[in-house]
């Protein structure tokens, strides 16, 4: 008898769980409804923070969408596909960071109550998206970068609502900018 059959052990990961995978599709379709939702109102209210915020929603429901297409490969091929997501992030990273200053040249303010307001909205889906993945944080670099890409949304959510609030405030571009600055630091810190 080899020890493979005695000793093993079923395999427990979110890899296997078939709760992952109903729980990937709701953080896909409320990454990619909203992300859409935000990026026209980004537009709208002409919020840098917000379009950074938007395109943080596509990237992680396109991640999470990779993940998903993902989840019966083999764990050299889902690593593969986690150095795909970590690529995308960084260069979502460094496009927003290149739009960020070529705006901060012709800062104007956003509007600042229609910000604030999609900023809570975009808080609370990434609060319900993250409550969904949190049993799933364990597992192979895949479904770790999934539950970091989440977490890390709802603080950005933060920085954007409180951006919105320091424009209200101070009627000045640069709150906003500042954000989307460190939305795309928090890409890229992720991406790494």
């Amino acid at each position: 008898m080899a020890c493979s059959d005695c000793c093993s052990v079923p395999d427990r990961s979110a890899v296997n769980d078939p709760g992952y995978r109903r729980a990937l599709w709701i953080v896909v379709l409320l990454n990619l409804g909203f992300g859409l939702i935000e990026i026209v109102g980004g537009f709208v209210a002409d919020s840098q923070a917000l379009k950074a915020d938007a395109l943080d929603f596509i990237g992680d429901g396109t991640i999470s969408l990779f993940g998903l297409i993902a989840l019966g490969w083999t764990a050299q091929a889902r690593s593969r596909i986690a150095l795909a997501q970590g690529l995308f992030l960084g260069a979502l990273g460094l496009g927003v960071i290149g739009f960020a200053i070529w705006r901060a040249i012709n800062a104007v303010a956003p509007e600042a109550d229609l910000m604030g307001g999609i900023g809570v909205v975009a808080l609370i889906v990434n609060v319900s998206a993250a409550l969904v993945l949190a049993r799933f944080r364990e597992g192979d670099a895949n479904v770790r970068a999934i539950w970091l890409f989440s977490r890390n949304d709802a603080v950005a959510n933060l920085a954007v609502i409180a951006a919105a609030a320091l424009v209200a405030w101070t009627g000045k571009a640069w709150p906003d900018l500042a954000v989307a600055g460190v939305i795309a630091l928090l890409f890229l810190h992720s991406a790494w």
